[in-house]
């Protein structure tokens, strides 16, 4: 049994001290692409045309808010003088206004809505820039692996040693001013 135990402890130090070699022998680097992103001033122009584009929609957003908010404020006044058929008709009105506007909601910014589809069409190009900018980095310094410290991204720490931002804004052109 002891032996078992000691040949375990052994097999599984050779291992760990085969992958720290392996591992030893690959290069490795980071980029935030999060940071990278916000100093290309074609992502701040994007960054506008989208904000102008939700603006609009959350103003009808509001319209309808208000538009529901009134409906319930009418109904709630005049409640008494209606009668049963007229308060159904009157909740179906605002339960209507309520589902047109969910609907609104999520044709304009739900997961598959027309938000994410104008930010995913303006985004492409840049995002290709950025991606083919990291590969020719990490071909020119001989990376076997690149990852991505961006916020949502599961880097938790990275050695300053690796970070290859400033490399990747002066291939895509662009210089830092400190």
């Amino acid at each position: 049994m002891y032996s078992m135990i000691r040949h375990s402890i052994l097999a599984a130090g050779l291992i760990l001290g085969l992958l720290t070699e392996v591992s030893a022998q690959q290069k490795v680097g980071y980029v935030d692409t999060d940071y990278i992103l916000d100093r290309m001033p074609e992502y701040e122009g994007i960054q506008q045309k989208l904000s102008a584009i939700s603006v609009e929609w959350k103003q009808q957003l509001d319209k309808l808010d208000a538009e529901i908010k009134q409906l319930k404020a009418d109904f709630e006044a005049k409640k008494v003088l209606y009668t049963e058929k007229q308060k159904e008709e009157k909740q179906q009105e605002i339960a209507a206004k309520k589902q047109a506007r969910q609907q609104y909601m999520q044709q304009k910014f739900g997961s598959e809505g027309a938000y994410f589809k104008k930010q995913k069409k303006l985004l492409k190009p840049i995002q290709r820039t950025v991606f083919e900018a990291i590969n020719a980095v990490a071909d020119r310094g001989n990376f076997d692996f690149v990852f991505d410290r961006a916020e949502n991204t599961g880097l938790l720490y990275g050695n300053e040693e690796f970070n290859l931002n400033e490399e990747v804004l002066q291939e895509i052109g662009i210089t830092l001013k400190e």
